[in-house]
């Protein structure tokens, strides 16, 4: 039996250096002044502040795949990477360069040696102008069972949450037709893992009816729809966040699985934490803000008012769950 720890964590701005050769030039002149000061000690900065607590993951032995987003391109994923040789992994990255208007993307960083990366695809969703992808990755387990893994980060709540809403619903459809689509392709027993920084709660519209997320494992296993089971509704009734905003916590930050992690016969299964959940919010003590509310420290950067490169890390914790594989 194999037990894989699987994470997932918004990154926060990690940008590539103020006039990076990899960057085109219409994102120069977008991010011009968001990047000024952002040279490459700072980014190193960030880069090792990063890796300290991808490093703690699992025990210490790090993820055995991490999901992440607010990443602006290759490059940095390589140099983020360059960062874990203490694990000893054999690392490699999935990336797709998106058209979001701040080149901020989603990938994959995992380890060779588990999964075997098949095929990769990403999906556009469109607001008045495009946004970030929702991306997937179809793999091989080591022991040659299919999974896909798909990455999300929907659009923000800047503007407000319920103006800015029906952003979030088109992408919750667009995820849930590829479900479908999955589903008819690759059977409706298929492993699929969702993950992402959704910028909505697990009981919000755009996740529960769009998406099509539940708490009820019934349900999803019952449902001729592709329904899919989150595993952050115990954690919410908690009262933990994985993003604070003015001192409440919010659990944007969330897996969801598809039935075919569900079965009772499927070879591929969500593991328990012990105090039953099947996932948790990584809290770090150098992360978590000295104040009385558990929020994290950010990193920030150096045009912006809220900058901490001594302090900071992300304004999201990472969030991490087991899979277990007979």
């Amino acid at each position: 039996m194999n037990t894989y720890h699987i994470s997932w964590w918004n990154l926060e701005n990690l940008f590539d250096i103020e006039h990076s050769q990899w960057r085109p030039d219409y994102l120069q002149r977008q991010l011009k002044y968001e990047l000024e000061g952002w040279n490459q000690p700072v980014l190193d900065q960030k880069f090792n502040h990063l890796a300290s607590i991808i490093n703690q993951l699992n025990a210490g032995d790090g993820p055995d795949l991490l999901g992440v987003c607010e990443v602006e391109n290759k490059n940095v994923l390589m140099q983020l990477v360059s960062r874990l040789d203490a694990l000893d992994r054999n690392y490699s990255v999935a990336h797709h360069d998106t058209s979001d208007k701040r080149g901020i993307d989603i990938a994959f960083i995992y380890d060779k040696d588990l999964f075997s990366l098949e095929e990769q695809f990403h999906y556009v969703v469109l607001k008045r102008s495009a946004t970030r992808d929702i991306f997937q990755i179809n793999v091989t387990t080591r022991h040659g069972n299919d999974l896909i893994f798909i990455g999300n980060h929907w659009p923000s709540r800047s503007g407000g949450q319920y103006p800015s809403e029906p952003f979030r619903i088109i992408a919750a459809e667009t995820l849930s037709y590829w479900m479908e689509r999955i589903q008819q392709i690759k059977g409706n027993d298929i492993p699929v893992i969702i993950m992402g920084d959704f910028n909505d709660e697990c009981y919000n519209r755009s996740v529960m009816e769009y998406a099509l997320g539940t708490n009820s494992i019934q349900k999803v296993i019952n449902s001729r729809t592709p329904r899919l089971y989150n595993l952050m509704w115990p954690i919410d009734g908690e009262g933990q966040g994985t993003f604070y905003f003015e001192n409440f916590p919010h659990v944007l930050d969330q897996f969801m699985l598809s039935k075919g992690l569900l079965l009772s016969d499927t070879p591929i299964r969500p593991g328990s934490y012990p105090n039953g959940n099947m996932a948790k919010i990584e809290l770090f003590d150098e992360m978590i803000s000295g104040g009385d509310y558990k929020d994290p420290i950010r990193f920030g950067r150096p045009a912006s008012s809220d900058y901490h490169p001594e302090t900071g890390y992300s304004d999201h914790y990472p969030i991490s769950m087991a899979l277990v594989e007979e």
